[in-house]
């Protein structure tokens, strides 16, 4: 029987890698995970040896896989550029990756900008913490990456500051005896927000307890609309709904946005990316100085 690496299947092996396994590798592609499975049994099959294998929670590619993963980018890209050369590739692309902090004050003015100065071009987003934007850039799963600079190795185009505010449920107080630590939600270490708000409570003397976490930013904000303890969050105007801003809290300092783009993308695309943050970012430190002069 021959044997044929097909794209599609290829496509899917190659989202499990790039988005972080099954589940957002479906939701990327718009299938479901049943078919994004059976699509690397037919891989399997094909290669004769298994490709992914369970790791705890997480999806870890065999020796087999990441031999196909190489190779299958390689297919890929001769593939597109075969259907660029013979026009059929109709609509241009970019997907930007962004960390979940600034994508609700960042976003609304990108798209805006990238629709206004280049109709045609299909962009999607990509939610993440840094240090998975910045792999999957490296590994041309996106185009842009916008990150935390403190929490990157990687250096980047910086593009402003993010203010950091307190939050908790409506109802949530602080604890009235002085012995008792105050009750903090975050998300999982290690994470730049978290370590700031940990420093800056050591630094009033306030004793800390971590009595909620989440992998990723949603998980913290539930277990703060939950009543579980104060947390410190990025956002500009009104907190994330289900919450109220704190402001018996001392300070934070702000988190810093820094933009990576991959090898080969549009100059001028990038540069409108980074134009709309920076004028974001500006104007929400401009309102800042107002309110705090």
């Amino acid at each position: 029987m021959t044997r044929v690496l097909d794209i599609t299947p290829l496509r899917s092996l190659i989202a499990i890698a790039d988005e972080g396994g099954f589940h957002r590798a479906a939701s990327s592609l718009d299938l479901t995970q049943s078919a994004v499975s059976q699509h690397v049994r037919r891989l399997e099959s094909v290669v004769g040896a298994p490709l992914v294998e369970r790791d705890g929670r997480r999806t870890r590619f065999t020796a087999a896989g990441e031999t196909l993963l190489t190779e299958g980018r390689r297919i890929l890209e001769a593939h597109d550029h075969a259907l660029t050369r013979f026009a059929v590739a109709q609509t241009p692309q970019l997907t930007v990756g962004v960390t979940e902090h600034a994508s609700d004050l960042i976003l609304p003015p990108v798209i805006a900008r990238l629709g206004a100065l280049f109709p045609e071009l299909k962009v999607q987003f990509r939610f993440d913490r840094t240090r998975r934007l910045n792999d999957t850039l490296d590994q041309g799963g996106i185009d842009i990456a916008v990150f935390v600079a403190e929490a990157s190795e990687q250096s980047g185009v910086p593009v402003g500051t993010l203010p950091l505010r307190w939050c908790a449920a409506p109802a949530w107080e602080p604890p009235t005896d002085p012995n008792e630590p105050l009750p903090l939600v975050a998300i999982e270490a290690p994470c730049t927000i978290r370590s700031i708000a940990l420093r800056v409570l050591a630094e009033h003397h306030i004793a800390a307890n971590v009595v909620g976490e989440g992998a990723y930013l949603a998980g913290a904000l539930n277990a703060a609309r939950a009543g579980l303890g104060a947390t410190l969050v990025a956002f500009r105007g009104t907190p994330p709904e289900g919450l109220t801003e704190r402001l018996d809290m001392p300070p934070a300092p702000g988190i810093h946005i820094s933009v990576r783009t991959r090898p080969g993308i549009d100059p001028a695309i990038a540069a409108t990316v980074v134009q709309a943050m920076r004028a974001t970012l500006s104007h929400e430190q401009s309102l800042q100085s107002l309110l705090t002069s």
